[in-house]
């Protein structure tokens, strides 16, 4: 690496030690000065001490270098941990977090300098967070569960175990089931009960559920809406609370179909804005009187006690009708031949509407299908999210689902029925 580099990189690795330095040093600002074993100055010299050596590690090349800055860590850890060992002893404490942080500020140090900056940068970011949520951490843990301990730990080996031994292709003759997008959609379906679970927890039964319809339906509004209709079979009293989570859910569809068709083809979202908004529109309206009933009406009749973040027989139930209508979706559109992108915008609708959304978007069809054609998907993924609620919610919650439904595509076919027109005067 020439000078310039390596000056970049020796900043980076000062600035990962001063980070981590800022917070140690800030927890530990009302001890006197060398009443402690490392502060501000200490870390940042740490992280700079990492990246000199890694500097002369890369000159001296592979082997001698590897073990120079193998070395130098091993003796710069081995003090650091006496002088601690030193305080605590004055200090009748117990505690090693101090000397790993240290250690992580020389590590990525080197980091810095032999690897990638952003990296080194991220983890500076990572370990200064984690020693600044130190109260707040440890508040979270005297409030979990061993229901919620076991529900995140089986998140976690769904996401970083199961889902990387996947492969991430189709694995049958119709080229229509890839295990890895199945999988991961599961892992949504979980996050979001997750998250829905925390939101209700810490942020009430309103702003909760109107958090997890609103943030989740930006990710994916049919995973929002299984999610809310399991708590509303398990929680009748608060189906029309429940119901305006969905909506809410529904609404930010529009709002992500909208972004992806911007991004895409801005030309094209002139034409297909209108009957996008007055779907999302009419769906964000209906939440928003749904939620203000159930404030109203069902907030006298009891809380939501959640006792489970997410349920396991559930999530892979809706994995496995995922991927059912995937393999569906494909068969018959196959089997249907070039019969248009209609029929293949009702299919793709069923479970998603981002695929279709993307294909009319890059220009594969004239602007006047490719409207048509993303409505539909729209308005077909809203039918389905009916069915899934009247399925696992029960007809309470169905009814009022389906009503808003109806309406918003009422709504959203009246607007294209009327642009499609106006298009068609001003053509002729």
């Amino acid at each position: 690496m020439d000078t310039f580099e390596l000056f970049q990189r020796l900043s980076v690795a000062l600035a990962v030690g001063i980070l981590i330095g800022l917070e140690r040093g800030w927890r530990e600002r009302k001890e006197e000065e060398g009443d402690r074993t490392a502060g501000l100055r200490t870390f940042a010299l740490s992280g700079l001490l990492g990246g000199v050596w890694g500097a002369i590690g890369h000159a001296a090349g592979p082997g001698g270098g590897d073990f120079a800055l193998g070395a130098a860590f091993v003796v710069f850890a081995v003090i650091f941990a006496m002088f601690r060992y030193r305080e605590m002893e004055r200090d009748e404490a117990f505690g090693i977090t101090t000397i790993v942080a240290a250690m992580l500020a020389f590590a990525l140090g080197a980091l810095a300098v032999l690897g990638s900056i952003e990296a080194a940068a991220a983890g500076g970011v990572a370990v200064a967070i984690l020693l600044a949520w130190k109260s707040v951490l440890h508040k979270w843990l005297e409030r979990m569960t061993r229901e919620e301990l076991r529900s995140g730990i089986v998140l976690l080996a769904m996401t970083f175990v199961l889902l990387p031994l996947l492969p991430n292709r189709t694995v049958d003759p119709w080229d229509a089931l890839n295990p890895y997008e199945i999988w991961l959609m599961t892992i949504m379906i979980a996050a979001l009960s997750f998250v829905g679970y925390l939101a209700v927890k810490f942020a009430g039964d309103h702003q909760g559920i109107a958090i997890t319809g609103l943030a989740g339906g930006l990710a994916s509004s049919t995973a929002v809406t299984m999610t809310l209709a399991r708590m509303a079979r398990e929680h009748p009293e608060q189906r029309t609370l429940l119901v305006s989570g969905t909506l809410f859910a529904d609404a930010m569809m529009a709002v992500r179909i909208l972004a992806i068709v911007g991004t895409i083809n801005p030309r094209l979202l002139l034409s297909v804005a209108p009957s996008i908004v007055a779907t999302g529109a009419v769906l964000g309206v209906a939440g928003g009187v749904l939620m203000y009933w159930g404030r109203n009406g069902e907030h006298q009749r009891g809380a939501l006690e959640l006792k489970n973040p997410f349920d396991m027989k559930t999530v892979l139930k809706f994995g496995a009708l995922l991927g059912i209508v995937t393999f569906a979706a494909k068969a018959l559109t196959d089997y249907a031949g070039a019969s248009g992108a209609y029929a293949v915008a009702a299919l793709s609708g069923i479970a998603d509407t981002a695929a279709i959304t993307l294909s009319m978007s890059r220009g594969g069809a004239d602007p006047h299908t490719a409207v048509v054609a993303i409505f539909i998907a729209i308005a077909v993924n809203t039918i389905a999210k009916t069915v899934i609620a009247w399925w696992v919610g029960g007809t309470a919650m169905g009814w009022p689902k389906a009503i808003a439904s109806a309406l918003a595509i009422a709504a959203g076919a009246a607007c294209l029925i009327g642009f499609a027109s106006a298009s068609a005067v001003s053509t002729g």
